[in-house]
């Protein structure tokens, strides 16, 4: 007798170019934009590769050596680095808030869910994630005023859009059975969603904010350029007066600041899912 396995038709793979073959003709798509884009754009390699330019390239990057490391610029490093970690963790902090409010009505959450605020709501997400940080920066800096804060408002606007829809495509797709069998025994929405729905989505709504504070350590940094505070703003600063000991510092700053957190945001990702 043979096995059940050998009476089991096999479907081979499309042959290539098929018109079956969705990822050939995805992926021949993606090729010619690439193609076309460097055809389209001025892009000058001859000039950017020369010895002209890597001579102009040495020459400027030896300005920034040696770093400055004067007590008292290090002190104003210090408070500035200060301010891009708390810039990028209160708006992280104020984003997820925000994004979990607006993900619960932005996704169904059963099958016979109606969820008739979930068009509506996914457009707001939309709106908020499509402007960036800088923009919003510039337009918080006009009621907020220059200095963190117009950048800790302008983190949490642009990440609240980025992590509610992130949030609700994880509660749509959680693990239906739990929900249900709280909706048959007659449990409200708000208390299926607490104690079936949220406890499985948990551990990557965590993820997800863990990752979007690394990216908002960045853009921390860079929002200072508009007045924001922090680094980008002294930054900004001694850049533009051509202070390149005091650049190499605030850079120096920046990327142990981007390296600790992405180091403790890792760590905490990998504890989370043991």
């Amino acid at each position: 007798m043979k096995p059940a396995a050998a009476n089991t038709p096999y479907r081979l793979p499309p042959p290539l170019w098929s018109a079956r073959c969705k990822a050939c003709w995805f992926t021949t798509a993606l090729l010619l934009l690439v193609v076309a884009s460097f055809w389209s754009l001025d892009l000058q390699w001859g000039q950017f590769l020369s010895l002209e330019a890597a001579r102009s390239m040495g020459r400027f990057g030896a300005e920034f050596f040696p770093p400055d490391t004067s007590p008292e610029f290090l002190k104003r490093v210090a408070i500035g680095t200060w301010e891009t970690l708390a810039m990028s963790a209160v708006g992280t902090l104020l984003a997820a808030a925000g994004g979990l409010l607006l993900a619960v009505p932005a996704s169904r959450q059963h099958e016979g869910d109606a969820a008739l605020a979930r068009t509506p709501t996914r457009l707001l997400l939309n709106a908020l994630r499509s402007i960036p940080e800088l923009v919003w920066a510039g337009l918080l800096l006009i009621a907020a005023g220059l200095g963190p804060f117009a950048g800790t408002l302008a983190l949490a606007m642009h990440t609240t859009g980025v992590l509610g829809r992130l949030f609700a495509e994880a509660i749509e797709n959680a693990p239906p059975g739990p929900g249900a069998a709280l909706r048959v025994q007659g449990v409200g929405r708000v208390r299926v969603f607490l104690y079936a729905t949220l406890p499985q989505v948990l551990p990557q709504l965590m993820s997800y904010t863990l990752y979007r504070w690394e990216n908002n350590i960045r853009a921390a940094a860079v929002l200072g350029v508009v007045g924001a505070g922090g680094l980008g703003q002294l930054l900004a600063f001694h850049m533009g007066l051509f202070h390149m000991g005091k650049t190499a510092t605030i850079l120096g700053a920046m990327l142990l600041l981007v390296a600790l957190v992405d180091a403790l945001s890792y760590g905490a990702r990998r504890w989370m899912t043991r």
